[in-house]
């Protein structure tokens, strides 16, 4: 796997995987995703096989009263590439590339009911903070889960 900075030429493919990856209501509209790529105040990062494009994870951050703050905005994976590590090398590409921008935090919502999700970030020590009722439509709520972000010494 391979792994690299996103390119504009790779909105299509990035594209594919968000419509493989959620159904409506809960995808992303091609507008929404491509000022996501296109903002200077986030990165996207691509892994790729041999042959196309296996996932993606789009961060963003913003200044807030304690700081820089970044949001996962969302991080996305080709169902034939999962349990594979594609997504907890895109996470830790997106928390280096928080910290790089002297992010203090990185924050994210997820789906309460997808396990697998929350096993990933529990694993890369983020913690529960609160639960959004009705965040991905009535009776789905999402979690709000976040991890500090430190230099290693």
């Amino acid at each position: 796997m391979r792994y690299r900075p996103y390119r504009p030429s790779d909105f299509e493919a990035l594209y594919a995987i968000e419509m493989i990856c959620f159904e409506p209501p809960l995808r992303f509209p091609r507008k929404y995703m491509q000022r996501l790529t296109q903002s200077d105040q986030g990165v996207t990062w691509i892994a790729e096989n041999q042959t196309e494009m296996a996932g993606f994870a789009i961060v963003e951050w913003s200044r807030q009263l304690r700081g820089l703050v970044a949001y996962l905005a969302t991080i996305e994976v080709q169902p034939g590439e999962r349990q594979q590590g594609v997504g907890s090398e895109l996470l830790r590409l997106v928390e280096q590339s928080a910290l790089d921008a002297e992010a203090g935090l990185l924050w994210l919502h997820v789906d309460a009911e997808n396990e697998v999700a929350l096993r990933l970030y529990r694993r890369h020590g983020y913690a529960e903070v609160g639960r959004v009722v009705d965040y991905y439509g009535a009776g789905r709520a999402a979690l709000a889960v976040w991890k500090p972000l430190q230099r290693e010494p």
